[in-house]
Order: structure tokens, then sequence, then C-alpha cells
């Protein structure tokens, strides 16, 4: 039965892909905060929802009825820099609140091409910044982020580092786009197989985020110096374009002298741990063991 339901699932991608293209912004924005707010529903009997805004963006905790465990996540979520507002943030950051019993702390931050680069990294150290003064310690805060929310945890790690600041106690990337030069293999080899990404559409949010195609370590964090980074926990579907950026940061950070530990899921899509497939229960298991061992130390 799970193979069927992943099936249809695959169809429905498809389906909705043309829709995910250069020119219809707009359309992109509402379906993926729809897409949010299916995730939230799904959860919101066992989450509540605090708001706390800022003055250039939104952010919400997303709480756990039940007791809290030790840790904050701080969740920055993907759309490619472009979509993506605090009901889509909500929608997974309530799903990681439900299941794994910890407080979340959900960030949407500014969108390109209305904000380009830095605005996404400067909401990200506003919303780190904001957990410490509530006197959290780094140690006490695990980043997640999917897509370009998974490039953006590595890029305000970079940025913590750059600045003096604690690091986080770890890092998990879901599907992390890393690479906004688009170098590696899979963008091309994986085209026709990712049921939810084109190549043409991620050029187009490297152009409205970063002016094009980038290198700079603050938009494409596989180009910084990830020596010193916490333990990372990666996840990846085989089929998808940012294949290669999660397994040539897994391979950096090993070299590095770092912890990286990579998941890739065979036959499954880009950032699949959203979707609620058996794949998905896997890797939310995973995470907890992650954030469990991280807060034991």
């Amino acid at each position: 039965m799970s193979h069927i339901f992943t099936d249809l699932l695959r169809i429905q991608l498809r389906a909705v892909k043309p829709i995910m293209r250069p020119g219809k912004l707009n359309a992109s924005r509402t379906l993926q905060d729809k897409l949010g707010e299916l995730m939230h529903k799904v959860h919101s009997a066992k989450t509540e929802m605090l708001r706390q805004d800022f003055d250039r963006f939104e952010g919400c905790w997303a709480l756990p009825k039940k007791e809290a465990k030790r840790g904050v996540i701080l969740y920055l979520h993907g759309g490619g820099y472009v979509a993506g507002d605090l009901p889509y943030a909500m929608g997974f950051g309530s799903v990681l609140a439900d299941d794994l019993e910890r407080r979340v702390f959900c960030a949407a931050y500014r969108l390109a091409p209305e904000h380009p680069f830095p605005a996404a990294l400067e909401d990200a150290l506003t919303a780190y910044q904001y957990l410490l003064a509530e006197g959290l310690s780094g140690h006490e805060i695990v980043l997640c982020g999917e897509s370009a929310g998974g490039g953006l945890i590595w890029s305000l790690a970079l940025k913590l580092k750059e600045l003096g600041l604690e690091l986080p106690a770890g890092i998990i990337g879901i599907s992390p786009w890393v690479d906004l030069s688009l170098s590696g293999p899979s963008y091309q080899e994986n085209e026709k197989l990712d049921p939810c990404l084109t190549l043409e559409l991620l050029e187009y949010y490297a152009e409205v985020y970063a002016g094009g195609p980038s290198c700079e370590p603050l938009v494409s964090p596989l180009f910084g110096d990830l020596t010193g980074m916490p333990p990372s926990l990666l996840f990846a579907g085989s089929d998808e374009l940012l294949l290669d950026d999660a397994v040539a940061l897994h391979h950096k950070l090993l070299a590095l002298g770092g912890k990286s530990d990579l998941h890739i899921a065979e036959k499954m899509w880009h950032a699949y741990v959203l979707y609620g497939v058996h794949e998905a229960h896997e890797a939310l298991q995973k995470i907890s063991v992650f954030i469990e061992d991280l807060m034991s130390k």
C-alpha cells in the first residue's frame, strides 16, 4: 500500500510541476503556502502556534502540547529563496514539533526577488540571535532546513563563525541547496527523474536571489570554510537534482575532520521528508535520534 501512495504522490507532483516555473511566481507561492497549511492541519491538534514577529519578517513558535524535550530547533524553510511565507514555515515546523516533541522556531525570512541576498541570511541571523537573547546557548539549538533553507542553515553557520558567535549543536539538511553555481552532475543526470524541480527553475532562483549562479560562500556554502562545523545530518533522494549538493557537502565535511551522516533514499525526490511517505517517517526517526544524542552531551 505504501508503494501505491508513493507512486500516486509522484504523479501528483509531476502534475503540478508546470506551475513551478519562472514567470509563475505568485502561483508557486500560493501552492507552497497551501502545502504548509495542509501539513499544519494534520498536526494542529498536537501543537500550539505562538507568533513572534520582527521588524523585517514574521516568525512563529511551534510548540508541542505535551512536555517538550530539551533543545530548540531553528527551522528555515525551502522555496528557492522566492516562496514560502509563514503558513508554509508553520507547516513543517508543526511536523517537527509534534514528531520530535521539541520547540521549533519558524523564521519566514524575506524573499527574492523583492529582497535578494543577503536579506534571507540577515533574517536567519536575527532569528538565531533572538534565541540566544531568550537565554538559550548554541549547544541547545539545532538548525534544520530543506532545499534553499537547507543551504541557508549552512550560510548562517558560516556567518556565525565569521562573527565569532557560538555555533549550534548540530545541523540538519534536507535536500540542501548549497551550490548555487549548479555544478553537480545530478543537475543534468536527474532532470527527467525529479518530479519537483527543473534546472530552468533553479537557474531562475539563483538569478533573482544572487544575481546568477554563484560560488560566493554565503550564497553557496559548499564553497565556504566548513572547518569546525557542528555534527551534521543530511538527507537526499536518489532521483533529485540536488543529490550531488548533499553528497559533495557530506564529503567536504568529512575531509575537514567534521562529523556528517548522509542518508540517500532510493527512488525518492527532492525534499521527500516533507511528504509523509514511509521514507519520510524513517528520516524523522533518524532526526529524533540525532537531536537526542546532541542534547545528551
